[in-house]
């Protein structure tokens, strides 16, 4: 982080903040659905690749096959997922959410940004513009900066 400029000291604020507050309202709704982190963290990947196989999911997660393969019987046993056989490949599973687990899913995004809306009904509309402004801006920016961003070995 750089001294340099205040606004990188206040943005990692800002991100500390976001952070605190999305974290512990995701890890509130982790204990009160009962699921584990692995677990969501399972439908959150089944979310965004629509399916994955048992080596996917477990890679995915840092956990060996025989950990997601016990995960995945307890989602499936909460009718979070379907595991059924890869049509290519009958020796493999695919695995998807249902709708209820699509549904869990959505909930813990929820969970997670609640506290936003709490947030904005504290600012006045001169304060959601000049930050909206603002915002858009820090997007613009990040989005110009994606090409030359490179994983770090």
């Amino acid at each position: 982080m750089s001294d340099a400029d205040p606004l990188v000291s206040m943005l990692h604020d800002w991100i500390e903040i976001f952070r605190g507050h999305s974290m512990r309202n995701f890890i509130r709704f982790a204990k009160d659905s009962g699921l584990s982190m692995s677990q969501l963290g399972a439908l959150f990947h089944l979310h965004h690749k629509g399916c994955a196989g048992v080596t996917d999911l477990g890679d995915h997660l840092g956990v060996t096959n025989a950990a997601v393969s016990q995960m995945i019987e307890r989602l499936v046993q909460q009718e979070l997922i379907l595991r059924s056989e890869d049509p290519s490949d009958r020796r493999a599973k695919q695995i998807v959410l249902t709708d209820k687990g699509l549904q869990v899913f959505q909930e813990s995004v929820c969970a997670r940004l609640d506290w936003l809306d709490d947030l904005v009904q504290t600012l006045s509309a001169e304060e959601k513009e000049q930050i909206t402004e603002a915002i858009e801006i820090l997007m613009d920016k990040a989005k110009e900066l994606e090409p030359k961003i490179e994983p770090k070995h």
